[in-house]
């Protein structure tokens, strides 16, 4: 199959993400259609919970009345995940689910998104190609894989000044 999976977001009943997640995943298994629908999720975070003195941890959802779905949009996947008990629909116009993009799916927490690694060294000349200093060019200072952010030391006014951006956002100047 030539299209790879992406990640849709389905609107459902509040309250009943879990069941329609398992719902899916059913649909899925009975009519072993794994290939077109490999993953389903209900995004949730770890939240503590006070009560008098006692704290614990629960799991609350982060996106109340939403379930995300991995899926090659074909009309037996979206006839399937369409037709769930609990779906009320695809989140997108009309009817045309829209997938969601590698950056909101990092964001959400979904998946992580293997990013290409940086290709820049801390001492290396680059130029700024978009943003508010979009043709500054300057030396990278530092990388931080976590947050994909380089700092560059731009000159500006006669003196250095440091500026924190995101990778994407610089070329290498050769």
């Amino acid at each position: 199959m030539a299209e790879e999976a992406k990640w849709y977001v389905v609107h459902t009943y509040s309250g009943y993400e879990n069941k329609v997640k398992a719902n899916i995943e059913k649909s899925v298994e009975n009519r072993g259609i794994q290939d077109l629908i490999p993953d389903v999720k209900v995004p949730v975070e770890d939240v503590v919970e006070k009560k008098g003195d006692v704290e614990k941890i629960v799991q609350r959802k982060i996106f109340p009345g939403y379930v995300v779905v991995k899926m090659v949009m074909t009309d037996e996947s979206w006839f399937v995940v369409r037709n769930t008990r609990g779906v009320t629909g695809f989140v997108g116009p009309g009817s045309k689910p829209v997938p969601l993009s590698d950056e909101e799916v990092e964001k959400m927490g979904v998946e992580k998104i293997r990013m290409a690694e940086i290709q820049f060294s801390i001492g290396d000349l680059v130029e700024i190609k978009s943003g508010p200093m979009e043709g500054f060019s300057g030396k990278i200072t530092n990388i931080d894989n976590e947050t994909r952010q380089v700092n560059v030391a731009v000159s500006m006014f006669g003196r250095e000044t440091p500026v924190e951006i995101d990778y994407t956002q610089v070329k290498s100047v050769d």
